[in-house]
């Protein structure tokens, strides 16, 4: 999702034809020091403080999942696309970190459980958000995380979800969630922005 762009990536691309420019956009790369940096400081700010057991949903070429290896967090990504997952399993080899072909609504981890879901601008694009999110909140162990990164793009037709919605999705799912407004910190996009964007980190 561009950070020079109002409207996000449509559902029903295709992510295989798109791989190999997808890192181009400022917030997907995370090429540019400043970006990358940026995304870097909000990572230790919503992940635990030591290291921890990670599932990166919709992770497409692993720009976050490296940020989190990084910081020394153990990373299983799911991507729908062999691409990208292919993209992913470059940037991260040497780390601690395995790539699962999958949907992310429904990952291929079997009964393993984790620490953390991340999930970046993906739950907007699934049909049944309050189903997906039940089905993620059985892959979080007691005392785990949900961050989830989304927003509302466009003004003639905004696509997205609010997060007033999400907030109230995660209600009956999770104790405390914060949401954190990510649209005025422009170092995380490339560039200035005027939609909705957001993270909220809620605890089960």
């Amino acid at each position: 999702m561009s950070g020079k762009s109002d409207e996000p990536i449509a559902p029903g691309v295709d992510w295989d034809a798109a791989a190999a420019a997808f890192d181009e956009e400022p917030d997907h790369g995370l090429l540019d020091p400043g970006v990358r940096a940026a995304w870097a400081r909000r990572l230790r700010d919503w992940l635990p403080e030591h290291g921890c057991d990670l599932l990166d949903l919709g992770c497409g070429t692993g720009s976050l999942s490296l940020l989190a290896a990084e910081q020394g967090h153990r990373v299983t990504g799911v991507d729908l696309s062999p691409a990208m997952i292919d993209l992913a399993r470059a940037k991260l080899a040497g780390r601690d970190a395995v790539f699962l072909l999958g949907d992310a609504a429904a990952p291929p981890v079997g009964e393993q459980r984790f620490d953390t879901l991340l999930v970046r601008h993906v739950l907007w694009t699934l049909p049944d958000p309050a189903r997906v999110l039940r089905h993620w909140r059985g892959l979080v162990r007691p005392g785990g995380r949900l961050v989830l990164v989304e927003g509302v793009w466009g003004t003639v037709t905004p696509v997205g979800i609010p997060a007033d919605r999400l907030t109230a999705l995660l209600a009956p799912l999770t104790g405390h969630a914060r949401v954190e407004r990510l649209s005025q910190d422009p170092g995380l996009w490339g560039g200035a922005v005027a939609d909705e964007r957001y993270a909220v980190v809620a605890t089960v």
